[in-house]
């Protein structure tokens, strides 16, 4: 009888995740800034990387006994799902009927519940490090600037939200340069700050 255990590693799925996130968000907010017009180019960028590539995160992050990263990108990944199909039913994909009978505020409510989710992943951040933090922060006001946008129709949220939107792209692709470069050779080679440990384990 073999005693012998074989250790399977898996590779830390962080740096394809933050990478889809990034992507995602700056081809979204360059339609809320007004830099590019509709959405019909963004619906593949939101299912592939908004969405594949942060719920394949999320995956092998629970492989890894993350919790954090399970959560974090299986949330948001199937939020960009959630994203593409009500951009797909607004253009009729599924038929003239239900795009003629929409109440944007459900979307509205919707972005809400993304905010709490949002807010308590903030909090979650402060045991991460300084750069997670501060994108958590502009999720936070990209989805309170959603929410005051669709469901009370303050167009000052419209604008928080895109420039918030175009914040989390920025520092997206520096979290996931960095998680990669870092990885890859085993150093620090950007620096991601420290972790606040506001709360202790």
């Amino acid at each position: 009888m073999n005693n012998n255990e074989m250790k399977i590693t898996t590779a830390d799925p962080s740096a394809i995740g933050i990478f889809g996130l990034a992507i995602v968000t700056l081809v979204a907010s360059s339609q809320k800034m007004g830099w590019t017009a509709g959405v019909g180019y963004a619906i593949p960028w939101a299912i592939f990387l908004g969405a594949l590539a942060q719920i394949f995160a999320g995956i092998f992050d629970s492989k890894r006994n993350n919790l954090f990263g399970t959560t974090v990108f299986l949330g948001y990944g199937l939020f960009w799902l959630g994203v593409a199909m009500s951009w797909m039913i607004n253009l009729g994909v599924f038929g003239e009927t239900i795009a003629t009978n929409l109440d944007v505020k459900q979307l509205g409510f919707a972005f809400l519940g993304y905010f709490i989710f949002s807010v308590v992943a903030t909090i979650a951040s402060l045991s991460t490090n300084k750069a997670l933090f501060l994108i958590f922060i502009f999720i936070d006001t990209l989805f309170l600037g959603l929410s005051l946008s669709t469901i009370w129709g303050i167009n000052a949220g419209h604008s928080l939200a895109a420039y918030s939107e175009f914040l989390v792209s920025i520092i997206g692709f520096y979290i996931f340069a960095a998680d990669f470069l870092n990885g890859h050779y085993g150093k620090i080679i950007l620096p991601v700050g420290k972790p606040f440990n506001v709360f202790t384990k």
